[in-house]
């Protein structure tokens, strides 16, 4: 017989419309038989670290089309996560192995969709790192960056949402090519952790200055080459104010939009056509076959102390939602990260 332990769950416990909470989200103790049915392909996972990523806000609402699917109210969020496998039906796993993928945001996962499971082979650095650094964000940083906007050495690289899990290593990846780097945050602390820690020339606090295209101005004089956009609203329409002549645009993320159910127009597209900008949009998923090169050139990095890169960890499962909560208020300081289990 397969043993049947409690499993405890978040729940997302309906659509959200408007600034997410805590109370969104429920606690729910449950039981799980931790046995894969006969002639599946499942594996059993005991989830060791969750992401707490900024999409999973629109997966929190009804929508359809979207390029995720919405989550089900009443059932378990999911998301990145990094988890050790205790029963396989995918001979391509074994009992035992580490592995990063989509799972739920509970203590045990039965997960089917096993082509979307990396197995984790390099255990020299913090298991946590393969939801951030070495994991979706990571691989997110590097594709933007390098594919999606052409960087060349020299040039002039705004980033927004810097000391977030993605911007920090768009910074660091542009100074290691030898670029002028500033990044936006929204703390004293954020801002002097930009210049100290990931070593971005400059950074300014967004919530401190009360003309965006000004404060612009006054770090790119000569304008802006390429921008990771990470925010939206009021912080594009001041950068595009700002762009050089075919500058590009890297459209990672919106976070200032998540929350609002009617979103923010942006009044300065006509830059598009006269400072002739390429803006474009990118999902990691269409470049994971990028993902053993990536991790070919980061982990030398990390192991050599050329890459930095900073972790805000929450403990236990319950901490989850407030930690999730807490990215669109910009409490966390670096990859928010949650741990439900130390194995």
């Amino acid at each position: 017989m397969a043993e049947e332990v409690s499993n405890k769950q978040v729940i997302l416990k309906h659509y959200v419309t408007s600034y997410l909470k805590e109370s969104d989200m429920e606690l729910k103790n449950t039981t799980i038989k931790l046995n894969v049915p006969e002639g599946s392909n499942a594996m059993v996972l005991k989830n060791l670290f969750l992401s707490c990523d900024p999409y999973m806000r629109n997966r929190m609402k009804k929508f359809e089309g979207g390029y995720v699917e919405s989550f089900t109210p009443g059932s378990p969020i999911t998301g990145y996560g990094v988890a050790k496998v205790l029963e396989s039906g995918d001979l391509n796993f074994q009992k035992g192995d580490l592995v990063l993928g989509r799972t739920g945001w509970e203590e045990y996962s039965i997960v089917t969709a096993t082509p979307t499971l990396f197995k984790i082979r390099d255990k020299d650095v913090p298991l946590s790192y393969y939801t951030g650094i070495l994991g979706m964000p990571g691989l997110t940083a590097y594709a933007g960056f390098y594919e999606v906007c052409s960087p060349k050495k020299g040039e002039t690289v705004f980033v927004s949402a810097a000391s977030g899990a993605v911007g920090q290593l768009v910074g660091q990846f542009a100074k290691m090519l030898g670029c002028y780097v500033v990044g936006s945050a929204g703390s004293k602390e954020k801002v002097d952790r930009l210049k100290s820690t990931f070593g971005f020339d400059e950074a300014f606090n967004y919530k401190e200055e009360q003309d965006l295209d000004a404060a612009l101005k006054r770090h790119f004089p000569d304008g802006i080459d390429i921008y990771f956009e990470n925010v939206g609203g009021k912080m594009l329409d001041a950068v595009l104010l700002n762009m050089k002549i075919h500058g590009r645009i890297a459209v990672c993320g919106m976070i200032s939009q998540y929350n609002l159910e009617q979103t923010e127009g942006v009044h300065n597209l006509f830059c598009l056509i006269s400072k002739r900008i390429r803006m474009e949009g990118f999902l990691v998923f269409d470049y994971y076959h990028l993902y053993p090169k990536y991790l070919e050139m980061i982990i030398p990095q990390i192991k050599a102390g050329k890459v930095v890169y900073v972790e805000d960890v929450a403990e236990g499962l319950e901490s989850a939602p407030s930690a999730l909560v807490g990215l669109f208020s910009g409490r966390n300081i670096g990859k928010q990260v949650v741990m439900v289990s130390r194995e």
